[in-house]
C-alpha cells in the first residue's frame, strides 16, 4: 500500500483530483502537481464517528531508518506545502501498524487559499519496533474533519497506545462548507529534527 486513500465516514461529498501547479510559492519550490480536496456537498456538524483523513501508508522496510522500539530510535519530520480555504487547526497523525501506537502534532493554515510550507517534528519512540517487511508499517495521516469521538480527549503529542478520543483534538472541520478545497503538495517525511 504505496498511494494516498482518502479514508472517510461522513456525510459530505468532495471531489478529488490531481492538479497542475504554474505559480505560487508551492510551484516555485518545484512541485508541479498537488492532490486536491474539493468540498461538493458539505457536512456543517460531524457526527460523533465522523471522520475525514487523507493518508499515506509506509511499507515497513522503508522505516526500519527510524530504529523505532530501539534505545536509539529517532524523531521525525513531516514536510510539505499545504493550501485550504478554511484557516487555523489542523492535525497530523503517526499510526504505528505493527504496535498500534500513535502520536500527534498540530499544524495551523494562517492565510486562506494560500501556499503554506510547514515542517512539522514528532518525538522518537523506543517502545515497539516496527516489523521489517513490505506490509504497512505506518500511516500518515492528515485530518480534515472529525467528529466528538476523536476530539473529546487532549491531544496526544507524544507515543502512546492508540486512544481515539485523543486523535484529532483541536482539528476544524475542512468539509463544513462547499467553498472549501484543501490541497496539499511535496510530502516529504525525514529522520530527525529540522526546522
Amino acid at each position: 500500500s504505496d498511494r494516498w486513500q482518502w479514508a472517510i465516514n461522513h456525510d459530505a461529498t468532495v471531489t478529488i483530483t490531481q492538479e497542475s501547479l504554474t505559480s505560487g510559492d508551492a510551484w516555485a519550490d518545484g512541485f508541479s502537481k498537488s492532490l486536491k480536496v474539493d468540498v461538493t456537498t458539505a457536512d456543517s456538524s460531524m457526527a460523533a464517528a465522523q471522520y475525514a483523513i487523507m493518508r499515506q501508508q509506509i511499507e515497513g522496510q522503508n522505516l526500519q531508518v527510524f530504529k523505532k522500539g530501539s534505545s536509539n530510535a529517532e524523531k521525525y519530520s513531516l514536510s510539505f506545502w499545504v493550501k485550504a480555504t478554511k484557516t487555523g487547526t489542523n492535525i497530523l497523525e503517526l499510526w504505528d501498524n505493527t504496535n498500534s501506537r500513535t502520536c500527534h502534532a498540530t499544524y495551523t493554515v494562517s492565510s486562506s487559499d494560500t501556499w503554506e510550507k510547514k515542517v512539522v517534528s514528532l518525538p522518537a519512540d523506543t517502545t515497539g519496533a516496527i516489523t521489517n517487511n513490505n506490509a504497512s508499517g505506518m500511516i500518515v495521516s492528515f485530518w480534515l474533519a472529525a467528529g466528538s469521538d476523536f476530539t473529546s480527549g487532549t491531544l496526544n503529542t507524544t507515543w502512546a497506545a492508540n486512544n481515539n478520543t485523543t486523535r484529532a483534538s483541536g482539528q476544524v472541520n475542512n468539509m463544513d462548507s462547499t467553498s472549501n478545497n484543501w490541497e496539499i503538495t511535496g510530502v516529504q517525511l525525514e529522520v530527525g529534527e529540522y526546522t
